[in-house]
């Protein structure tokens, strides 16, 4: 009763309302000077809460709450009615708090950390711009930008040209490579499937990305179709056990297509021997893929970047400049070496209502028809935008910065009583065990490591968001 009153009252009010199954089609649909003064509110609220906090020492890295207690906490119900702006205001309060501040000067997780403030900014832009990047009448900036910055990174990887894509995530760019192999391979498979087509294999380290895996098993490929490597003792490739599988291979009556090097394995920090890998893939056909999501950066930095020594032979690249560079998640690249349209053709659908060839402008701008999402968001404009504010000199510095900080913490684990260096790092990771005193004096051995094995689990338990651990076997690896 009391909504028809408030709708005859709004008929009233506005003469010329056009009403449809209920619905007043010509009224506000929100009130916009309300919901601009919430994002004004909230906005205060991340500038004081994160943005202002993010280099505060003091601060908690996260205020750690379980899961029950946490859903109570936040009261995540919807319900048929929507809350006050008062209460949403609180929720964004308690998200903020009960979050792992990534920020944190003292938050050392997976590979990632700090906060830039011009990526911030251009993530600030096209939240609100909220843009899709498919076409240039819909995103002409987005694009233009995107396109500039891929040509750079082709640059730093030594290609005269190239294609290129951004990607929600590098295990998606490992995927996207993996697929664009395998058409490069056998291009009828588009079409007409995996029918009638000879057992793929592929090749990767047994130190690669979980998502090599996973892709294998996405494409149809089969986990089993993964020949995984041998790595020396400091998690590298070894060719010549990668030229001895891809000979098993073809004797097996398979059909290799694709070696995925790594350029900075996720634990080890490893850098695989990438001349040598390209060496085998030239002698057989194969393509080679470079999973640099993590090292790629090294690229930008003069002095480190002979840790990729070779990568201009690889045939594609995954690149995450989130990671090294700050850029924000996510931020990730593959880049292609091919500039035939490869990309376009091994994903393209032609839909006609979107991707038409007859606009009025440059339809080569048109980019969505090379990537396997339509919607897809502007994520090359964060790095843009803070390479602009950093110059590539800027760049390197961080590269350069978190190399020597890397160097410095190895030489204090040396110091110290207890710890114990894995090995000598090439990259940013650090790996070293932690001996507490009840065992320095036990022998080495299954039940050493056992207890060893526990103590650690405990400590990461109770140092959430503060180191990560690996286990392989017996051994148990922390890295920092």
């Amino acid at each position: 009763m009391e909504v028809g009153i408030c709708k005859q009252d709004m008929l009233q009010k506005k003469k010329n309302a056009v009403l449809v199954d209920g619905v007043i089609l010509n009224g506000p649909i929100m009130d916009s000077k309300a919901g601009e003064k919430f994002v004004e509110e909230a906005c205060k609220i991340i500038m004081e809460e994160v943005i202002q906090k993010a280099n505060d020492v003091t601060e908690k890295v996260c205020e750690w709450r379980a899961p029950e207690t946490l859903k109570k906490i936040l009261d995540l119900e919807m319900r048929d009615t929507g809350e006050s702006h008062q209460k949403l205001l609180q929720l964004c309060q308690d998200v903020i708090q009960y979050s792992v501040k990534t920020s944190h000067p003292r938050f050392f997780n997976q590979l990632y950390a700090g906060i830039d403030y011009y990526s911030l900014v251009a993530r600030f832009i096209t939240e609100a711009l909220n843009p899709s990047v498919y076409t240039y009448e819909v995103s002409p900036v987005f694009l233009l930008v995107e396109e500039t910055v891929i040509k750079k990174m082709i640059e730093f990887i030594g290609w005269e040209e190239g294609d290129g894509i951004f990607n929600p995530g590098g295990s998606v760019s490992n995927m996207y490579a993996m697929n664009l192999a395998r058409y490069k391979f056998c291009p009828e498979i588009k079409e007409k499937g995996l029918s009638g087509l000879p057992r793929l294999v592929l090749f990767t380290s047994e130190e690669c990305h979980y998502s090599m895996k996973k892709a294998a098993s996405f494409l149809g490929i089969g986990t089993e179709n993964v020949y995984f490597i041998k790595t020396d003792e400091r998690g590298k490739m070894i060719p010549e056990e990668l030229e001895k599988q891809v000979q098993r291979a073809r004797k097996e009556g398979s059909a290799p297509f694709l070696v995925c090097a790594t350029a900075g394995t996720t634990v080890l920090g490893a850098f695989d021997p990438l001349d040598e890998i390209a060496d085998i893939c030239e002698k057989h056909g194969l393509w080679l893929h470079v999973d640099a999501s993590w090292g790629g950066s090294a690229l930008i930095s003069r002095k480190h970047c002979r840790l990729l020594h070779g990568i201009h032979r690889a045939d594609s690249v995954a690149w995450n400049p989130h990671k090294m560079l700050l850029a924000g998640i996510q931020c990730c690249a593959l880049l292609v070496k091919d500039n035939s349209g490869l990309l376009k053709k091994c994903y393209s659908a032609k839909a006609a209502y979107l991707f038409q060839q007859d606009k009025f402008y440059d339809v080569s701008y048109d980019t969505g028809d090379k990537s396997i999402q339509c919607s897809r968001r502007p994520d090359a404009f964060k790095f843009w935008l803070m390479w602009k504010a950093l110059g590539t000199t800027g760049l390197e510095e961080r590269v350069n910065r978190a190399l020597a900080l890397a160097r410095y913490l190895v030489e204090e684990i040396k110091k110290r009583e207890g710890f114990q260096l894995l090995l000598e790092p090439e990259y940013a990771n650090v790996c070293f065990w932690y001996i507490p005193p009840s065992l320095r004096k036990m022998e080495d051995g299954p039940e050493f490591w056992q207890k060893l094995h526990e103590i650690l689990q405990f400590s990461a338990s109770q140092a959430f968001g503060l180191c990560s651990a690996r286990s392989e076997s017996h051994d148990e690896a922390v890295q920092f």
